[in-house]
């Protein structure tokens, strides 16, 4: 069976540097921090006080007040970013097949919010929201793109915790490759900066104790302790090369490679010696028919970690070999924190712009790596650099890995 070409004609972000893609990729290439204390909940008594908040949204922009209302905020993160999307890409309903354009825009958690505030009622012998289950549950990220714009299409949601953003991207890339869609939206979305959250993760010691903003998360440097919760989504718009010239739109990148693995190891941690993620990357690779030497930048998972930063680094050296050296890595976890659900398409976003303006941002607030961190993660300042191939790892508790690989879009 002949193989379709996918690509990218749109982008959209919610993020803690900013709420569209050129705000937040303006703020990465100028090094900007976007973590802070939470101000959403009074953090008296809680071990971590930091996270990457999404400021200034208001999601009537995007929908009116009756629809947000019905809407947890990851929903509302979500059809945000894919308004942006789809704006950008030109897509118009009206001239598609609405059963040829799906949408696989995942959530991690759904909302604790909603539980939290449902619970809270329960106990308190108040009436339960009848929205409580349709409003929490996190295919609604994907369930109120779709009703948004009318996209009759594969319509599913991937919960692989952190890794879920990427997995998405990956299974719309491989729906339009095997000739299921025309078009997809897909990406992630996650808004789980609230007590419940935060407090889950202190109690796994999983976030940083950490109160200043530019070392609360710092990916790859031998003092991390822990990463910074944040919030967002990113969705992107992909299409069959022939349907997207067809419609004369603008391509922005290709996706050629797709990597999904298991470690098969353990809840929380990474196999050690980095073997899961680093077959997540071979398998890309040797989808988009290319060698390590190929690869200019990887957009790391960085989490700041440790056994996240350490294995890796074990992985990418696994998948690369001697090449390990060569190729530019950074973290865009070191400035809006982690997205969960959110990250993968967050950063898929960020290999696009590093393609488009050739340029790999820095890994901001890292400073020293230790021994076994001996590659080149973009400390102190970002650079310039041409970029034909740009690789994206995400990995999730529970063993997941996902890679995504695209280049620079050619005739």
């Amino acid at each position: 069976m002949e193989t379709k070409r996918v690509v990218v004609t749109g982008m959209g972000a919610i993020t803690p540097l900013g709420n569209n893609v050129e705000t937040f990729w303006n703020g990465l290439v100028e090094g900007k921090v976007a973590i802070g204390p939470i101000t959403k909940f009074d953090t008296t008594g809680y071990k971590a006080t930091m996270a990457g908040e999404v400021k200034d949204f208001d999601p009537t922009k995007y929908m009116d007040f009756k629809t947000a209302k019905r809407m947890e905020l990851f929903s509302q993160y979500a059809v945000a970013a894919a308004c942006e999307a789809v704006e950008q890409s030109g897509l118009d309903m009206t001239k598609e097949d609405p059963f040829r354009v799906g949408v696989i825009v995942s959530s991690g958690i759904g909302s604790m919010q909603a539980n939290e505030r449902e619970h809270t009622k329960l106990m308190e012998g108040k009436k339960v929201n009848p929205f409580y289950i349709p409003m929490m549950i996190s295919n609604m990220a994907s369930a109120n793109i779709a009703i948004k714009f009318g996209m009759k299409g594969k319509n599913i949601d991937i919960v692989t915790a952190c890794a879920s953003g990427s997995h998405s991207i990956g299974d719309a890339f491989k729906a339009i490759k095997w000739g299921d869609a025309d078009v997809m939206l897909a990406g992630g979305a996650e808004a789980a900066v609230c007590p419940l959250g935060v407090q889950g993760f202190i109690s796994l010691t999983a976030l940083s104790n950490s109160t200043d903003p530019m070392t609360a998360s710092r990916p790859f440097d031998k003092d991390r302790d822990g990463f910074v919760i944040g919030e967002g989504s990113g969705v992107v718009v992909l299409e069959e090369l022939e349907h997207a010239k067809a419609r004369g739109a603008k391509i922005l990148a290709e996706v050629v490679g797709y990597g999904a693995t298991n470690d098969a190891y353990h809840i929380t941690s990474p196999a050690e010696d980095g073997s899961g993620a680093g077959m997540a990357m071979k398998i890309a690779m040797k989808e988009a028919g290319i060698e390590p030497k190929d690869v200019d930048y990887i957009n790391a998972h960085g989490t700041s970690t440790h056994h996240n930063d350490l294995f890796e680094t074990r992985a990418i050296k696994y998948a690369f070999g001697d090449e390990a050296k060569n190729v530019a890595i950074n973290s865009t976890k070191s400035m809006i924190g982690h997205l969960l659900g959110g990250a993968g398409g967050v950063e898929f976003i960020v290999m696009v712009k590093a393609i488009e303006n050739s340029y790999v941002h820095v890994t901001a607030g890292s400073k020293e790596s230790e021994e076994e961190l001996d590659l080149d993660y973009t400390f102190f300042e970002g650079k310039h650099r041409d970029i034909t191939y740009a690789m994206s790892n995400n990995l999730g508790f529970g063993g997941h890995n996902a890679t995504i690989l695209i280049k620079k879009y050619e005739e």
